[in-house]
Protein backbone atom coordinates (compact mmCIF):
# COMPACT_ATOMS: atom_id res chain seq x y z
CA UNK A 1 0.00 0.00 0.00
CA UNK A 2 1.50 3.45 -0.96
CA UNK A 3 0.85 6.69 1.22
CA UNK A 4 -0.80 9.11 -0.74
CA UNK A 5 1.26 12.00 0.21
CA UNK A 6 4.54 10.75 -0.51
CA UNK A 7 3.08 10.49 -3.94
CA UNK A 8 1.84 14.13 -3.95
CA UNK A 9 5.84 15.20 -3.24
CA UNK A 10 7.56 12.30 -5.53
CA UNK A 11 4.98 11.67 -8.54
CA UNK A 12 8.13 11.50 -11.08
CA UNK A 13 9.92 8.45 -8.97
CA UNK A 14 5.65 7.00 -8.65
CA UNK A 15 4.85 7.38 -12.38
CA UNK A 16 8.65 6.03 -13.73
CA UNK A 17 8.54 2.90 -11.98
CA UNK A 18 4.56 1.97 -12.46
CA UNK A 19 5.08 3.17 -16.43
CA UNK A 20 7.47 0.64 -16.51
CA UNK A 21 4.70 -2.42 -15.26
CA UNK A 22 2.29 -1.17 -17.65
CA UNK A 23 -0.06 1.68 -15.42
CA UNK A 24 1.21 4.37 -16.94
CA UNK A 25 -1.17 7.01 -15.99
CA UNK A 26 -2.00 5.92 -12.22
CA UNK A 27 -0.29 8.73 -10.45
CA UNK A 28 -1.95 11.77 -12.19
CA UNK A 29 -5.40 9.10 -11.67
CA UNK A 30 -4.81 9.14 -7.79
CA UNK A 31 -3.76 12.70 -7.27
CA UNK A 32 -7.29 13.81 -8.80
CA UNK A 33 -8.78 11.18 -6.80
CA UNK A 34 -6.80 12.70 -3.69
CA UNK A 35 -8.01 16.30 -4.80
CA UNK A 36 -11.95 15.11 -4.56
CA UNK A 37 -11.29 13.39 -1.55
CA UNK A 38 -9.50 16.75 -0.01
CA UNK A 39 -12.03 18.74 -1.61
CA UNK A 40 -15.09 17.18 -0.10
CA UNK A 41 -13.40 17.44 3.39
CA UNK A 42 -12.85 21.23 2.72
CA UNK A 43 -16.59 21.46 1.77
CA UNK A 44 -17.82 19.30 4.72
CA UNK A 45 -15.80 21.45 7.05
CA UNK A 46 -16.73 24.98 6.05
CA UNK A 47 -20.63 23.48 6.33
CA UNK A 48 -20.19 21.90 9.67
CA UNK A 49 -18.76 25.59 10.55
CA UNK A 50 -21.91 27.05 9.32
CA UNK A 51 -24.02 25.19 11.11
CA UNK A 52 -22.54 25.01 14.33
CA UNK A 53 -22.40 29.39 13.91
CA UNK A 54 -26.24 28.99 13.02
CA UNK A 55 -27.05 26.94 15.53
CA UNK A 56 -25.18 29.20 18.43
CA UNK A 57 -27.00 32.40 16.59
CA UNK A 58 -30.44 30.32 17.00
CA UNK A 59 -29.66 30.45 21.01
CA UNK A 60 -28.89 34.17 20.83
CA UNK A 61 -31.60 34.48 18.74
CA UNK A 62 -34.34 33.26 21.35
CA UNK A 63 -32.90 34.68 23.82
CA UNK A 64 -33.30 38.47 22.69
CA UNK A 65 -36.96 36.79 21.47
CA UNK A 66 -36.32 37.18 17.72
CA UNK A 67 -38.27 34.78 16.51
CA UNK A 68 -38.24 35.51 12.66
CA UNK A 69 -34.23 35.71 13.43
CA UNK A 70 -34.72 32.39 14.89
CA UNK A 71 -36.50 30.94 12.18
CA UNK A 72 -34.39 32.38 9.70
CA UNK A 73 -31.08 30.53 11.30
CA UNK A 74 -33.12 27.31 11.71
CA UNK A 75 -33.61 27.43 7.76
CA UNK A 76 -30.45 28.00 7.44
CA UNK A 77 -29.46 24.96 9.30
CA UNK A 78 -31.77 22.59 7.51
CA UNK A 79 -30.25 23.87 3.95
CA UNK A 80 -26.62 22.97 5.18
CA UNK A 81 -28.02 19.46 6.28
CA UNK A 82 -28.26 18.48 2.54
CA UNK A 83 -24.88 20.13 2.19
CA UNK A 84 -23.20 17.58 4.60
CA UNK A 85 -24.83 14.68 3.24
CA UNK A 86 -24.01 15.17 -0.28
CA UNK A 87 -20.45 15.89 0.81
CA UNK A 88 -20.06 13.21 3.24
CA UNK A 89 -21.13 10.79 0.50
CA UNK A 90 -18.63 12.73 -2.45
CA UNK A 91 -15.99 12.08 0.18
CA UNK A 92 -16.48 8.59 0.66
CA UNK A 93 -17.14 7.39 -2.87
CA UNK A 94 -13.58 9.37 -3.69
CA UNK A 95 -12.07 8.02 -0.63
CA UNK A 96 -13.17 3.78 -1.82
CA UNK A 97 -11.80 4.71 -5.37
CA UNK A 98 -8.47 5.83 -4.06
CA UNK A 99 -7.84 3.23 -1.98
CA UNK A 100 -8.98 0.63 -4.46
CA UNK A 101 -6.57 2.15 -6.59
CA UNK A 102 -3.84 1.98 -4.47
CA UNK A 103 -4.34 -0.78 -3.36
CA UNK A 104 -3.78 -2.11 -6.59
CA UNK A 105 -0.58 -0.88 -7.34
CA UNK A 106 2.67 -2.68 -7.12
CA UNK A 107 5.62 -1.78 -4.85
CA UNK A 108 8.05 0.52 -5.81
CA UNK A 109 11.99 -0.95 -6.59
CA UNK A 110 14.65 -0.39 -4.60
CA UNK A 111 17.07 2.03 -6.13
CA UNK A 112 20.00 -0.81 -6.93
CA UNK A 113 17.02 -2.98 -8.65
CA UNK A 114 17.98 -3.70 -12.37
CA UNK A 115 15.86 -2.17 -14.43
CA UNK A 116 14.19 -4.47 -16.73
CA UNK A 117 11.30 -6.45 -18.32
CA UNK A 118 11.25 -10.33 -17.09
CA UNK A 119 13.95 -12.85 -15.84
CA UNK A 120 16.05 -12.57 -18.94
CA UNK A 121 17.34 -8.88 -17.24
CA UNK A 122 18.41 -10.47 -13.90
CA UNK A 123 21.48 -10.51 -12.20
CA UNK A 124 23.18 -13.02 -11.14
CA UNK A 125 25.03 -11.74 -7.98
CA UNK A 126 27.30 -15.07 -7.30
CA UNK A 127 27.31 -18.89 -7.81
CA UNK A 128 28.20 -21.66 -5.49
CA UNK A 129 29.30 -25.44 -5.89
CA UNK A 130 30.02 -27.09 -9.65
CA UNK A 131 27.23 -28.81 -11.22
CA UNK A 132 27.24 -32.57 -10.99
CA UNK A 133 29.11 -34.45 -13.04
CA UNK A 134 26.20 -36.79 -14.81
CA UNK A 135 26.16 -39.11 -17.77
CA UNK A 136 22.42 -38.64 -19.15
CA UNK A 137 20.84 -37.59 -16.35
CA UNK A 138 17.32 -38.79 -15.83
CA UNK A 139 14.57 -36.41 -14.47
CA UNK A 140 13.09 -36.47 -11.33
CA UNK A 141 9.72 -37.84 -12.90
CA UNK A 142 11.37 -40.47 -14.68
CA UNK A 143 13.70 -41.83 -11.19
CA UNK A 144 10.49 -41.81 -8.65
CA UNK A 145 8.43 -43.92 -10.98
CA UNK A 146 11.50 -45.92 -11.61
CA UNK A 147 12.03 -46.54 -8.08
CA UNK A 148 8.15 -47.34 -7.54
CA UNK A 149 7.98 -44.42 -5.11
CA UNK A 150 5.94 -41.27 -7.38
CA UNK A 151 2.89 -41.85 -8.42
CA UNK A 152 1.04 -38.96 -10.37
CA UNK A 153 -2.07 -41.11 -12.21
CA UNK A 154 -3.35 -42.38 -8.42
CA UNK A 155 -2.86 -38.33 -7.51
CA UNK A 156 -4.51 -37.30 -10.63
CA UNK A 157 -7.52 -39.86 -10.18
CA UNK A 158 -8.29 -38.14 -6.74
CA UNK A 159 -7.23 -34.94 -7.12
CA UNK A 160 -6.72 -34.06 -11.10
CA UNK A 161 -3.62 -32.52 -12.39
CA UNK A 162 -0.41 -31.03 -10.27
CA UNK A 163 -0.58 -33.83 -7.18
CA UNK A 164 1.50 -36.20 -6.27
CA UNK A 165 1.86 -39.19 -4.20
CA UNK A 166 4.86 -39.86 -3.01
CA UNK A 167 5.41 -43.25 -1.42
CA UNK A 168 7.98 -45.27 1.51
CA UNK A 169 11.63 -44.31 0.82
CA UNK A 170 11.21 -41.06 -1.08
CA UNK A 171 7.90 -39.78 1.59
CA UNK A 172 10.64 -40.58 4.28
CA UNK A 173 13.10 -38.37 2.52
CA UNK A 174 10.56 -35.48 1.35
CA UNK A 175 9.61 -35.25 5.31
CA UNK A 176 13.31 -35.83 6.47
CA UNK A 177 14.65 -32.55 4.24
CA UNK A 178 11.75 -30.48 5.77
CA UNK A 179 12.61 -31.00 9.36
CA UNK A 180 16.52 -30.70 8.55
CA UNK A 181 15.45 -26.95 6.98
CA UNK A 182 13.33 -25.98 10.00
CA UNK A 183 15.97 -26.99 12.69
CA UNK A 184 18.80 -25.22 10.59
CA UNK A 185 16.45 -22.16 10.44
CA UNK A 186 15.56 -22.32 14.39
CA UNK A 187 19.35 -23.67 15.72
CA UNK A 188 21.26 -21.98 13.85
CA UNK A 189 19.76 -18.72 12.40
CA UNK A 190 18.19 -17.68 15.36
CA UNK A 191 14.12 -18.00 13.78
CA UNK A 192 11.24 -18.82 16.05
CA UNK A 193 9.13 -21.68 15.23
CA UNK A 194 5.65 -20.88 14.86
CA UNK A 195 2.54 -23.63 14.28
CA UNK A 196 0.34 -21.08 12.42
CA UNK A 197 -3.42 -21.49 10.65
CA UNK A 198 -3.34 -22.80 7.06
CA UNK A 199 -6.24 -20.76 6.21
CA UNK A 200 -6.67 -17.10 6.81
CA UNK A 201 -9.75 -14.62 6.00
CA UNK A 202 -9.15 -12.18 3.37
CA UNK A 203 -8.03 -9.42 5.59
CA UNK A 204 -5.14 -11.10 6.15
CA UNK A 205 -4.80 -12.02 2.38
CA UNK A 206 -5.28 -8.53 1.50
CA UNK A 207 -2.35 -7.49 4.31
CA UNK A 208 0.52 -9.47 2.43
CA UNK A 209 -0.51 -8.29 -1.19
CA UNK A 210 -2.27 -11.59 -2.33
CA UNK A 211 -6.02 -10.21 -2.69
CA UNK A 212 -7.21 -8.37 -4.86
CA UNK A 213 -4.67 -8.71 -7.67
CA UNK A 214 -3.91 -12.63 -7.13
CA UNK A 215 -7.31 -14.03 -6.18
CA UNK A 216 -7.64 -16.25 -9.20
CA UNK A 217 -4.26 -17.96 -7.89
CA UNK A 218 -5.73 -18.96 -4.85
CA UNK A 219 -7.99 -21.81 -3.22
CA UNK A 220 -10.75 -20.42 -1.49
CA UNK A 221 -11.24 -22.91 1.16
CA UNK A 222 -14.84 -22.13 2.80
CA UNK A 223 -16.73 -20.70 -0.20
CA UNK A 224 -18.94 -18.59 1.32
CA UNK A 225 -19.82 -16.04 -1.44
CA UNK A 226 -20.15 -17.26 -5.12
CA UNK A 227 -18.05 -14.21 -6.08
CA UNK A 228 -15.09 -14.27 -3.32
CA UNK A 229 -12.78 -14.25 -6.36
CA UNK A 230 -14.50 -11.00 -7.29
CA UNK A 231 -13.71 -8.98 -3.67
CA UNK A 232 -12.69 -5.52 -4.04
CA UNK A 233 -10.45 -4.10 -1.04
CA UNK A 234 -13.70 -2.60 0.26
CA UNK A 235 -15.81 -5.73 0.18
CA UNK A 236 -13.66 -7.37 2.94
CA UNK A 237 -15.46 -6.49 5.86
CA UNK A 238 -18.38 -7.64 4.52
CA UNK A 239 -16.46 -11.25 3.33
CA UNK A 240 -16.04 -12.86 7.32
CA UNK A 241 -17.21 -15.96 6.17
CA UNK A 242 -14.38 -16.38 3.38
CA UNK A 243 -11.46 -18.78 4.09
CA UNK A 244 -8.21 -18.77 1.77
CA UNK A 245 -6.35 -21.93 1.93
CA UNK A 246 -2.52 -20.24 2.85
CA UNK A 247 0.10 -19.90 -0.61
CA UNK A 248 2.69 -19.56 1.64
CA UNK A 249 3.33 -19.20 5.36
CA UNK A 250 4.21 -15.92 4.42
CA UNK A 251 0.40 -14.87 4.98
CA UNK A 252 0.33 -16.58 8.33
CA UNK A 253 3.51 -15.54 9.91
CA UNK A 254 3.28 -12.01 8.15
CA UNK A 255 -0.16 -11.18 9.80
CA UNK A 256 0.64 -11.81 13.32
CA UNK A 257 2.16 -7.94 14.03
CA UNK A 258 -1.17 -7.10 11.76
CA UNK A 259 -2.82 -4.22 13.78
CA UNK A 260 -0.09 -4.05 16.32
CA UNK A 261 2.13 -1.57 17.94
CA UNK A 262 5.33 -3.96 18.63
CA UNK A 263 7.54 -2.37 21.10
CA UNK A 264 11.02 -2.05 18.90
CA UNK A 265 13.28 -3.10 21.65
CA UNK A 266 11.57 -6.26 20.71
CA UNK A 267 12.83 -6.42 16.92
CA UNK A 268 13.73 -7.92 14.81
CA UNK A 269 11.06 -10.87 15.06
CA UNK A 270 12.50 -14.08 12.78
CA UNK A 271 9.87 -16.32 12.32
CA UNK A 272 10.18 -19.55 10.46
CA UNK A 273 7.01 -22.23 9.95
CA UNK A 274 6.74 -25.58 7.72
CA UNK A 275 4.13 -25.75 6.40
CA UNK A 276 1.43 -26.86 3.12
CA UNK A 277 1.25 -24.73 0.54
CA UNK A 278 -1.97 -24.08 -1.38
CA UNK A 279 -1.29 -22.54 -4.94
CA UNK A 280 -4.25 -22.35 -8.05
CA UNK A 281 -1.60 -21.60 -10.37
CA UNK A 282 -3.83 -19.87 -12.81
CA UNK A 283 -1.51 -17.54 -13.99
CA UNK A 284 1.22 -20.91 -14.61
CA UNK A 285 -1.06 -22.45 -17.27
CA UNK A 286 0.71 -24.64 -19.81
CA UNK A 287 4.14 -24.08 -17.46
CA UNK A 288 6.13 -26.74 -15.74
CA UNK A 289 3.53 -29.64 -16.50
CA UNK A 290 5.48 -32.48 -15.86
CA UNK A 291 6.55 -33.15 -12.56
CA UNK A 292 7.35 -31.85 -8.95
CA UNK A 293 8.19 -28.13 -9.99
CA UNK A 294 4.64 -26.30 -10.53
CA UNK A 295 2.29 -28.18 -7.96
CA UNK A 296 -0.90 -26.80 -6.72
CA UNK A 297 -0.20 -28.60 -2.90
CA UNK A 298 3.87 -28.29 -1.58
CA UNK A 299 5.53 -27.84 1.57
CA UNK A 300 7.54 -25.14 2.22
CA UNK A 301 9.64 -23.80 5.11
CA UNK A 302 8.88 -20.21 5.03
CA UNK A 303 11.21 -17.30 6.60
CA UNK A 304 9.17 -14.09 7.94
CA UNK A 305 11.52 -10.85 9.82
CA UNK A 306 9.65 -8.07 10.81
CA UNK A 307 12.26 -5.37 11.51
CA UNK A 308 12.45 -1.12 12.27
CA UNK A 309 12.57 0.22 8.95
CA UNK A 310 16.61 1.12 8.83
CA UNK A 311 17.30 -2.38 9.67
CA UNK A 312 15.64 -4.29 6.95
CA UNK A 313 18.40 -3.72 4.25
CA UNK A 314 21.08 -5.51 6.61
CA UNK A 315 18.22 -8.45 7.73
CA UNK A 316 17.83 -8.78 3.75
CA UNK A 317 21.01 -10.13 2.84
CA UNK A 318 21.33 -12.10 6.62
CA UNK A 319 17.77 -13.90 5.16
CA UNK A 320 19.40 -14.69 1.69
CA UNK A 321 22.37 -16.32 4.04
CA UNK A 322 19.84 -18.03 5.69
CA UNK A 323 18.35 -19.59 2.63
CA UNK A 324 21.65 -20.53 0.84
CA UNK A 325 23.12 -22.37 4.16
CA UNK A 326 20.74 -24.98 3.58
CA UNK A 327 21.65 -25.76 -0.06
CA UNK A 328 25.56 -25.60 1.20
CA UNK A 329 24.55 -28.24 3.68
CA UNK A 330 23.08 -30.58 1.17
CA UNK A 331 25.72 -29.43 -1.34
CA UNK A 332 23.51 -28.35 -4.27
CA UNK A 333 25.03 -26.08 -6.55
CA UNK A 334 23.21 -23.15 -7.13
CA UNK A 335 23.64 -19.59 -7.89
CA UNK A 336 22.06 -16.27 -6.42
CA UNK A 337 20.31 -14.09 -8.91
CA UNK A 338 19.03 -10.17 -8.41
CA UNK A 339 15.47 -9.83 -9.72
CA UNK A 340 15.00 -6.89 -12.18
CA UNK A 341 11.97 -4.55 -11.71
CA UNK A 342 9.84 -6.80 -13.85
CA UNK A 343 10.39 -9.87 -13.07
CA UNK A 344 9.38 -9.20 -8.65
CA UNK A 345 6.46 -9.95 -7.08
CA UNK A 346 3.59 -7.29 -6.20
CA UNK A 347 4.41 -6.73 -2.23
CA UNK A 348 8.82 -6.62 -3.15
CA UNK A 349 11.11 -3.87 -3.09
CA UNK A 350 13.90 -5.52 -3.75
CA UNK A 351 13.63 -9.57 -4.79
CA UNK A 352 17.03 -12.18 -4.58
CA UNK A 353 16.03 -15.32 -6.22
CA UNK A 354 18.57 -18.94 -5.33
CA UNK A 355 18.01 -20.92 -8.15
CA UNK A 356 19.68 -24.70 -8.04
CA UNK A 357 21.11 -27.07 -10.74
CA UNK A 358 19.22 -29.65 -12.05
CA UNK A 359 21.18 -31.96 -14.37
CA UNK A 360 17.64 -33.05 -16.27
CA UNK A 361 17.18 -29.51 -17.97
CA UNK A 362 20.62 -28.70 -17.61
CA UNK A 363 20.32 -25.26 -15.99
CA UNK A 364 19.46 -23.72 -12.72
CA UNK A 365 15.97 -23.04 -11.87
CA UNK A 366 14.23 -21.69 -8.80
CA UNK A 367 14.47 -22.94 -5.02
CA UNK A 368 13.67 -20.38 -3.14
CA UNK A 369 12.37 -16.14 -3.52
CA UNK A 370 13.77 -13.83 -0.35
CA UNK A 371 12.18 -10.34 -0.59
CA UNK A 372 12.39 -7.02 1.05
CA UNK A 373 9.36 -5.51 1.17
CA UNK A 374 9.98 -1.84 2.93
CA UNK A 375 6.67 -0.87 4.80
CA UNK A 376 4.61 -1.94 1.66
CA UNK A 377 2.55 -4.65 2.98
CA UNK A 378 2.89 -2.93 7.04
CA UNK A 379 0.43 0.04 5.38
CA UNK A 380 -1.85 -2.60 4.14
CA UNK A 381 -2.02 -4.40 7.46
CA UNK A 382 -1.68 -1.34 9.66
CA UNK A 383 1.84 -2.98 11.39
CA UNK A 384 3.72 -0.39 13.22
CA UNK A 385 6.86 -0.18 15.94
CA UNK A 386 7.13 2.08 18.46
CA UNK A 387 10.23 3.23 20.50
CA UNK A 388 10.58 3.28 24.12
CA UNK A 389 10.27 7.10 25.72
CA UNK A 390 9.11 8.15 21.74
CA UNK A 391 5.09 9.17 21.64
CA UNK A 392 5.20 8.41 17.82
CA UNK A 393 4.70 5.28 15.94
CA UNK A 394 6.76 4.10 12.75
CA UNK A 395 5.62 1.20 10.34
CA UNK A 396 7.84 -1.74 10.26
CA UNK A 397 9.03 -3.01 7.15
CA UNK A 398 8.82 -7.15 6.78
CA UNK A 399 10.71 -9.62 5.02
CA UNK A 400 9.44 -12.72 3.41
CA UNK A 401 11.68 -15.98 1.62
CA UNK A 402 11.72 -19.43 1.50
CA UNK A 403 13.97 -21.46 3.49
CA UNK A 404 13.33 -23.47 1.26
CA UNK A 405 10.55 -25.35 -1.04
CA UNK A 406 10.60 -28.52 0.24
CA UNK A 407 9.36 -30.27 -3.18
CA UNK A 408 11.88 -28.43 -5.41
CA UNK A 409 14.62 -29.43 -2.90
CA UNK A 410 13.47 -32.96 -3.21
CA UNK A 411 13.95 -32.96 -6.87
CA UNK A 412 17.04 -31.23 -6.70
CA UNK A 413 18.71 -33.71 -4.50
CA UNK A 414 16.88 -37.02 -6.26
CA UNK A 415 18.82 -35.43 -9.89
CA UNK A 416 22.14 -34.07 -8.31
CA UNK A 417 22.16 -37.25 -6.43
CA UNK A 418 21.24 -40.13 -8.83
CA UNK A 419 23.52 -42.57 -9.81
CA UNK A 420 23.91 -44.77 -13.50
CA UNK A 421 21.05 -47.55 -11.34
CA UNK A 422 18.44 -45.00 -10.87
CA UNK A 423 19.90 -45.16 -7.21
CA UNK A 424 19.50 -41.72 -5.40
CA UNK A 425 22.09 -41.05 -2.49
CA UNK A 426 21.04 -39.84 0.87
CA UNK A 427 22.87 -35.95 0.97
CA UNK A 428 25.55 -36.58 4.24
CA UNK A 429 23.66 -33.77 6.07
CA UNK A 430 20.34 -36.26 6.42
CA UNK A 431 21.70 -38.89 7.43
CA UNK A 432 20.48 -38.12 11.35
CA UNK A 433 17.18 -38.43 9.70
CA UNK A 434 17.55 -41.38 8.33
CA UNK A 435 19.33 -43.54 10.18
CA UNK A 436 20.83 -46.45 8.95
CA UNK A 437 19.74 -45.27 5.06
CA UNK A 438 22.06 -44.22 2.91
CA UNK A 439 20.24 -44.58 -0.93
CA UNK A 440 16.77 -44.56 -1.93
CA UNK A 441 16.33 -47.73 -4.13
CA UNK A 442 14.05 -50.00 -5.96
CA UNK A 443 13.09 -52.96 -3.56
CA UNK A 444 14.94 -56.17 -4.85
Amino acid sequence: MHDIRAIRETPELYEKAWAAKGRSGVVAEAIALDAKVRAAQAALQEAQATRNNASKLIGQAKAKKDEAEAQRLMGEVEAVKGVLIEQAEAEKTAANELFDLLASLPNIPAPDVPIGADENDNVEVRRWGEPFAIAKPKDHVDLGEGLGLMDFEAAARMSGARFVVLRGQLARLERALGQFMIDMQTREHGYTEVSPPLMVRSEAMFGTGQLPKFSDDQFVAIPGLENARALTPGDLGEASDIRWLIPTAEVSLTNLVREQITPEEELPLRLTALTPSFRAEAGASGRDTRGMIRQHQFYKVELVSITAPEDSEAEHERMVGCAEAVLKALNLPFRTMKLCSGDMGFSARRTYDLEVWLPSEGRYREISSCSNCGDFQARRMDARTKAAGEKGTRYVHTLNGSGLAVGRTLVAVMENYQDENGRIAIPQALHPYLPGMTHIEAKG
